[in-house]
């Protein structure tokens, strides 16, 4: 692995378990950012939103996009909102190859449905609330990508393996 993959995409696309499956194959380094952020700050992201705000939240996040960039090349699950950052995406480009997972609103209602993790959709748990934001965000998530594959109805394995085509055909 010469560069970084960065997994990019709406909450609930898979990054999280797409990146691990990714790492199984590839003997690769994974670092969930989310859970780095966790880690590093001693709160979870819902305290941190809660205790200090999103902007701080976002500052974390390309604190961490710059300690990742100076590392060794590895898989990267990166939180949904990352690339509403411009920064963001010119760290993840200058260092690797950002991959788009995407999704429809009704799968990501299905999957994130029972979370409590997710400060963004507090109060708004619905396929309507999702499908917008989705769709608010998705010119970043589309400007910022190399390459871009479906998550719907798809196997964690069969994804990866798509990922590793299109990454190793666009090298």
């Amino acid at each position: 692995m010469k560069k970084h993959i960065f997994l990019i995409g709406f909450m609930g696309v898979g990054k999280s378990t797409v990146s691990r499956k990714l790492k199984q194959l590839m003997h690769a380094e994974e670092i969930d950012m989310d859970a780095a952020i966790v880690r590093e700050n001693g709160m979870s992201i819902s305290e941190m939103f809660e205790k200090y705000g999103e902007e701080y939240f976002r500052d974390r996040e390309t604190q961490m996009l710059r300690k990742i960039a100076e590392g060794s090349p590895a898989v990267v699950s990166c939180g949904g909102g990352c690339v509403l950052r411009e920064e963001n995406v010119a760290i993840m480009k200058e260092c690797g190859t950002i991959v788009l997972l995407t999704a429809t609103p009704t799968t990501i209602y299905y999957r994130v449905r029972n979370s409590k993790s997710r400060p963004i959709l507090n109060g708004h748990m619905d396929v309507d609330y999702i499908s917008g934001l989705m769709e608010k965000r998705r010119p970043a998530y589309e400007g910022a990508c190399e390459i871009s594959v479906s998550t719907d109805g798809k196997r964690p394995e069969k994804i990866a393996r798509e990922i590793l085509d299109k990454v190793s055909s666009d090298t």
